[in-house]
Protein backbone atom coordinates (compact mmCIF):
# COMPACT_ATOMS: atom_id res chain seq x y z
CA UNK A 1 0.00 0.00 0.00
CA UNK A 2 1.40 3.37 -0.94
CA UNK A 3 2.27 5.86 1.74
CA UNK A 4 -0.06 8.41 0.16
CA UNK A 5 -3.14 6.61 1.55
CA UNK A 6 -4.16 8.62 4.63
CA UNK A 7 -6.07 6.99 7.47
CA UNK A 8 -7.68 8.45 10.56
CA UNK A 9 -8.25 6.69 13.85
CA UNK A 10 -10.02 7.61 17.09
CA UNK A 11 -9.81 5.69 20.34
CA UNK A 12 -12.73 7.28 22.20
CA UNK A 13 -12.50 6.59 25.90
CA UNK A 14 -14.39 7.81 28.91
CA UNK A 15 -11.29 9.66 30.13
CA UNK A 16 -9.59 10.66 26.89
CA UNK A 17 -9.90 10.55 23.12
CA UNK A 18 -6.72 9.53 21.29
CA UNK A 19 -6.79 10.65 17.66
CA UNK A 20 -4.23 9.88 15.01
CA UNK A 21 -3.51 10.06 11.29
CA UNK A 22 -1.31 7.45 9.63
CA UNK A 23 -0.12 6.65 6.15
CA UNK A 24 -0.96 3.41 4.37
CA UNK A 25 2.08 1.72 5.90
CA UNK A 26 0.82 2.38 9.42
CA UNK A 27 3.25 5.18 10.27
CA UNK A 28 1.67 7.75 12.59
CA UNK A 29 1.99 11.23 11.09
CA UNK A 30 0.19 13.14 13.83
CA UNK A 31 -1.44 12.19 17.11
CA UNK A 32 -3.22 13.99 19.94
CA UNK A 33 -4.84 13.22 23.30
CA UNK A 34 -8.02 15.09 24.16
CA UNK A 35 -9.67 15.00 27.57
CA UNK A 36 -13.20 13.59 27.52
CA UNK A 37 -15.34 16.39 28.91
CA UNK A 38 -18.69 17.32 27.33
CA UNK A 39 -19.63 16.01 23.88
CA UNK A 40 -19.62 19.50 22.37
CA UNK A 41 -16.20 20.41 23.76
CA UNK A 42 -14.56 17.05 23.11
CA UNK A 43 -15.87 16.59 19.58
CA UNK A 44 -14.97 20.18 18.68
CA UNK A 45 -11.37 19.39 19.62
CA UNK A 46 -11.51 16.19 17.56
CA UNK A 47 -12.85 18.14 14.58
CA UNK A 48 -10.08 20.73 14.95
CA UNK A 49 -7.42 18.02 14.97
CA UNK A 50 -8.65 16.38 11.77
CA UNK A 51 -9.14 19.75 10.08
CA UNK A 52 -5.51 20.54 10.88
CA UNK A 53 -4.22 17.21 9.60
CA UNK A 54 -6.26 17.58 6.40
CA UNK A 55 -4.65 20.97 5.79
CA UNK A 56 -1.18 19.55 6.47
CA UNK A 57 -1.40 16.13 4.79
CA UNK A 58 -4.54 15.98 2.65
CA UNK A 59 -7.94 14.30 3.00
CA UNK A 60 -8.48 10.99 4.75
CA UNK A 61 -9.36 7.88 2.77
CA UNK A 62 -11.32 6.54 5.76
CA UNK A 63 -11.77 7.01 9.50
CA UNK A 64 -11.99 4.22 12.10
CA UNK A 65 -13.43 4.79 15.57
CA UNK A 66 -13.41 2.55 18.63
CA UNK A 67 -15.59 4.07 21.34
CA UNK A 68 -16.77 3.53 24.87
CA UNK A 69 -20.42 2.65 25.01
CA UNK A 70 -22.87 1.11 24.98
CA UNK A 71 -23.27 1.90 21.28
CA UNK A 72 -26.11 1.51 18.82
CA UNK A 73 -24.48 -0.45 16.00
CA UNK A 74 -27.46 -1.90 14.13
CA UNK A 75 -27.54 -0.03 10.79
CA UNK A 76 -31.35 0.11 10.65
CA UNK A 77 -31.71 1.54 14.16
CA UNK A 78 -32.93 5.16 14.32
CA UNK A 79 -30.03 6.04 16.63
CA UNK A 80 -27.40 4.10 14.67
CA UNK A 81 -23.93 5.28 15.65
CA UNK A 82 -24.95 6.83 18.98
CA UNK A 83 -23.74 6.20 22.51
CA UNK A 84 -26.81 4.95 24.37
CA UNK A 85 -27.28 4.39 28.13
CA UNK A 86 -23.78 5.25 29.31
CA UNK A 87 -23.11 6.30 32.91
CA UNK A 88 -20.73 8.94 31.50
CA UNK A 89 -22.57 12.22 32.26
CA UNK A 90 -23.84 14.07 29.19
CA UNK A 91 -22.89 11.44 26.61
CA UNK A 92 -26.08 9.38 26.36
CA UNK A 93 -27.51 10.03 22.91
CA UNK A 94 -24.34 11.57 21.46
CA UNK A 95 -24.11 10.27 17.89
CA UNK A 96 -20.41 9.83 17.15
CA UNK A 97 -20.86 8.20 13.77
CA UNK A 98 -23.10 10.85 12.19
CA UNK A 99 -21.02 13.67 13.67
CA UNK A 100 -17.67 12.32 12.46
CA UNK A 101 -18.97 11.29 9.06
CA UNK A 102 -20.22 14.82 8.58
CA UNK A 103 -17.23 16.74 9.91
CA UNK A 104 -14.47 14.44 8.61
CA UNK A 105 -16.29 14.10 5.27
CA UNK A 106 -14.98 10.57 4.72
CA UNK A 107 -16.19 6.96 5.04
CA UNK A 108 -16.28 6.21 8.76
CA UNK A 109 -16.59 2.90 10.61
CA UNK A 110 -17.53 2.68 14.29
CA UNK A 111 -17.11 -0.16 16.77
CA UNK A 112 -16.63 -0.54 20.50
CA UNK A 113 -13.35 0.36 22.17
CA UNK A 114 -12.82 -3.27 23.18
CA UNK A 115 -13.42 -4.47 19.63
CA UNK A 116 -10.94 -1.86 18.43
CA UNK A 117 -8.37 -3.13 20.91
CA UNK A 118 -9.17 -6.71 19.86
CA UNK A 119 -8.33 -5.78 16.26
CA UNK A 120 -5.06 -4.24 17.49
CA UNK A 121 -4.22 -7.39 19.46
CA UNK A 122 -5.01 -9.64 16.49
CA UNK A 123 -2.76 -7.71 14.15
CA UNK A 124 0.04 -6.71 16.50
CA UNK A 125 -0.22 -8.54 19.84
CA UNK A 126 -1.43 -11.58 21.75
CA UNK A 127 -4.15 -12.40 19.21
CA UNK A 128 -1.75 -12.59 16.28
CA UNK A 129 -2.50 -15.60 14.07
CA UNK A 130 -5.79 -16.41 15.83
CA UNK A 131 -9.20 -16.45 14.18
CA UNK A 132 -11.28 -16.62 17.36
CA UNK A 133 -10.50 -14.96 20.68
CA UNK A 134 -11.93 -12.63 23.28
CA UNK A 135 -10.39 -9.38 24.44
CA UNK A 136 -11.46 -8.44 27.97
CA UNK A 137 -10.73 -5.20 29.76
CA UNK A 138 -11.26 -4.98 33.53
CA UNK A 139 -10.87 -1.35 34.46
CA UNK A 140 -13.33 1.35 35.44
CA UNK A 141 -15.88 -0.94 33.79
CA UNK A 142 -15.71 -4.41 32.25
CA UNK A 143 -15.84 -4.77 28.47
CA UNK A 144 -15.50 -7.75 26.15
CA UNK A 145 -14.58 -7.68 22.47
CA UNK A 146 -15.10 -10.84 20.43
CA UNK A 147 -13.21 -11.79 17.29
CA UNK A 148 -14.78 -14.55 15.16
CA UNK A 149 -13.33 -15.63 11.82
CA UNK A 150 -10.79 -12.84 12.12
CA UNK A 151 -13.22 -9.95 12.43
CA UNK A 152 -15.09 -8.19 15.26
CA UNK A 153 -18.38 -9.83 16.14
CA UNK A 154 -21.49 -7.68 16.25
CA UNK A 155 -24.67 -9.57 15.46
CA UNK A 156 -27.79 -7.56 16.33
CA UNK A 157 -25.52 -5.23 18.30
CA UNK A 158 -22.23 -5.54 20.15
CA UNK A 159 -21.79 -8.00 23.04
CA UNK A 160 -22.12 -6.70 26.61
CA UNK A 161 -20.59 -9.64 28.44
CA UNK A 162 -19.35 -7.34 31.19
CA UNK A 163 -22.92 -7.26 32.50
CA UNK A 164 -23.56 -10.99 32.84
CA UNK A 165 -24.76 -12.35 36.18
CA UNK A 166 -22.25 -14.49 38.07
CA UNK A 167 -22.34 -16.43 41.34
CA UNK A 168 -21.15 -14.40 44.31
CA UNK A 169 -17.69 -15.10 45.66
CA UNK A 170 -17.48 -16.64 49.11
CA UNK A 171 -17.83 -13.91 51.72
CA UNK A 172 -19.16 -11.34 49.26
CA UNK A 173 -22.84 -11.25 50.11
CA UNK A 174 -23.35 -7.77 51.56
CA UNK A 175 -21.81 -5.58 48.85
CA UNK A 176 -24.68 -4.21 46.72
CA UNK A 177 -22.61 -3.76 43.56
CA UNK A 178 -21.42 -0.68 41.71
CA UNK A 179 -23.28 -0.90 38.38
CA UNK A 180 -25.85 1.93 38.15
CA UNK A 181 -28.07 -0.25 35.94
CA UNK A 182 -27.80 -3.78 37.38
CA UNK A 183 -26.17 -3.42 40.78
CA UNK A 184 -24.34 -6.73 41.20
CA UNK A 185 -23.69 -7.80 37.62
CA UNK A 186 -20.09 -8.76 36.81
CA UNK A 187 -19.08 -5.15 36.21
CA UNK A 188 -20.80 -4.14 39.43
CA UNK A 189 -18.74 -6.69 41.37
CA UNK A 190 -15.36 -6.87 39.61
CA UNK A 191 -14.60 -3.53 37.97
CA UNK A 192 -12.15 -0.98 39.29
CA UNK A 193 -15.11 1.13 40.36
CA UNK A 194 -16.50 -1.81 42.34
CA UNK A 195 -13.16 -2.51 44.00
CA UNK A 196 -12.78 1.14 44.96
CA UNK A 197 -16.29 1.17 46.42
CA UNK A 198 -15.90 -2.16 48.25
CA UNK A 199 -12.39 -1.70 49.64
CA UNK A 200 -12.09 2.09 49.85
CA UNK A 201 -8.92 2.25 47.72
CA UNK A 202 -7.96 1.89 44.04
CA UNK A 203 -7.20 -1.70 43.04
CA UNK A 204 -3.63 -0.94 42.02
CA UNK A 205 -2.81 0.31 45.55
CA UNK A 206 -3.91 -2.89 47.34
CA UNK A 207 -1.15 -5.29 48.47
CA UNK A 208 -0.86 -8.66 46.73
CA UNK A 209 -2.03 -10.56 49.83
CA UNK A 210 -5.21 -8.48 50.18
CA UNK A 211 -8.44 -10.56 50.05
CA UNK A 212 -9.63 -8.33 47.21
CA UNK A 213 -7.50 -10.28 44.75
CA UNK A 214 -8.96 -13.72 45.43
CA UNK A 215 -12.41 -12.19 45.05
CA UNK A 216 -11.45 -10.44 41.81
CA UNK A 217 -9.98 -13.69 40.46
CA UNK A 218 -13.27 -15.48 41.19
CA UNK A 219 -15.28 -12.94 39.22
CA UNK A 220 -12.91 -12.64 36.26
CA UNK A 221 -12.68 -16.45 36.08
CA UNK A 222 -16.49 -16.62 36.11
CA UNK A 223 -16.54 -14.40 33.05
CA UNK A 224 -13.89 -16.55 31.37
CA UNK A 225 -15.84 -19.73 32.15
CA UNK A 226 -18.93 -18.29 30.49
CA UNK A 227 -16.94 -17.13 27.45
CA UNK A 228 -15.32 -20.56 27.23
CA UNK A 229 -18.56 -22.50 27.26
CA UNK A 230 -20.48 -20.12 25.00
CA UNK A 231 -17.82 -19.20 22.41
CA UNK A 232 -14.88 -21.62 22.78
CA UNK A 233 -12.32 -18.97 21.82
CA UNK A 234 -8.74 -19.92 21.07
CA UNK A 235 -7.56 -17.47 23.72
CA UNK A 236 -8.89 -14.95 26.23
CA UNK A 237 -6.74 -11.81 26.43
CA UNK A 238 -7.35 -9.78 29.58
CA UNK A 239 -6.16 -6.22 30.16
CA UNK A 240 -7.22 -3.14 32.07
CA UNK A 241 -6.07 -1.44 35.26
CA UNK A 242 -7.45 -4.10 37.62
CA UNK A 243 -5.41 -6.85 35.93
CA UNK A 244 -2.19 -6.48 37.86
CA UNK A 245 0.55 -8.99 36.89
CA UNK A 246 0.02 -11.17 39.97
CA UNK A 247 -3.70 -11.61 39.19
CA UNK A 248 -3.29 -13.71 36.04
CA UNK A 249 -2.23 -16.90 37.81
CA UNK A 250 -5.03 -16.46 40.35
CA UNK A 251 -7.53 -16.20 37.47
CA UNK A 252 -6.07 -19.30 35.80
CA UNK A 253 -6.36 -21.36 39.00
CA UNK A 254 -9.88 -20.11 39.67
CA UNK A 255 -10.92 -20.88 36.08
CA UNK A 256 -9.63 -24.47 36.33
CA UNK A 257 -11.67 -24.90 39.49
CA UNK A 258 -14.81 -23.40 37.97
CA UNK A 259 -14.62 -25.44 34.76
CA UNK A 260 -14.59 -28.53 36.95
CA UNK A 261 -12.91 -30.80 34.42
CA UNK A 262 -15.99 -30.92 32.22
CA UNK A 263 -15.41 -31.76 28.52
CA UNK A 264 -12.14 -33.11 27.18
CA UNK A 265 -11.41 -30.05 25.04
CA UNK A 266 -11.63 -27.85 28.13
CA UNK A 267 -9.56 -30.24 30.25
CA UNK A 268 -6.81 -30.01 27.66
CA UNK A 269 -6.46 -26.22 27.73
CA UNK A 270 -2.99 -24.85 28.44
CA UNK A 271 -4.01 -22.12 30.87
CA UNK A 272 -0.71 -20.24 30.54
CA UNK A 273 -1.50 -19.83 26.85
CA UNK A 274 -5.28 -19.60 27.11
CA UNK A 275 -5.43 -16.72 29.63
CA UNK A 276 -3.01 -14.09 28.33
CA UNK A 277 -2.07 -10.49 28.89
CA UNK A 278 -2.31 -8.03 25.99
CA UNK A 279 0.99 -7.35 24.24
CA UNK A 280 0.25 -4.81 21.49
CA UNK A 281 1.01 -1.96 23.87
CA UNK A 282 -0.83 1.16 24.94
CA UNK A 283 -1.52 2.13 21.31
CA UNK A 284 -3.48 -1.05 20.49
CA UNK A 285 -6.79 0.81 20.52
CA UNK A 286 -5.61 3.56 18.19
CA UNK A 287 -3.92 1.11 15.82
CA UNK A 288 -7.05 -1.03 15.86
CA UNK A 289 -9.07 2.02 14.80
CA UNK A 290 -6.56 2.81 12.05
CA UNK A 291 -6.71 -0.81 10.87
CA UNK A 292 -10.50 -0.54 10.68
CA UNK A 293 -10.04 2.55 8.52
CA UNK A 294 -7.56 0.68 6.32
CA UNK A 295 -10.05 -2.14 5.85
CA UNK A 296 -12.81 0.37 5.05
CA UNK A 297 -10.59 2.00 2.42
CA UNK A 298 -9.07 -1.12 0.84
CA UNK A 299 -11.26 -4.10 1.76
CA UNK A 300 -8.38 -5.88 3.53
CA UNK A 301 -6.64 -5.85 6.89
CA UNK A 302 -3.07 -4.50 6.95
CA UNK A 303 -0.54 -7.33 7.03
CA UNK A 304 2.84 -5.61 7.23
CA UNK A 305 2.47 -2.73 9.66
CA UNK A 306 5.16 -2.44 12.32
CA UNK A 307 4.22 -0.81 15.64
Amino acid sequence: MTQTLLLGGVEAGGTKFVCGVADGDGRILEQVRIATTTPDETLAAVDAFFAGTAAAHGPLAALGVGSFGPLSLRPDAPDYGAITTTPKPGWSGANLLSHLRRTADTPTVLTTDVNGSAVGERLFGSGRGLDSFCYVTVGTGVGVGVMIDGRPHGGANHPEAGHIRTPRAEGDTAFPGACPFHGDCLEGLASGSAMQMRWGAPAETLPQDHPAWAMAAHYVASLCANLTYVLRPQRIIIGGGVMQPHLYDKVRRALIQQLGGYDASVRGLDMDDYIAAPSAGASAGLYGALALAYREATGDWPTDWMI
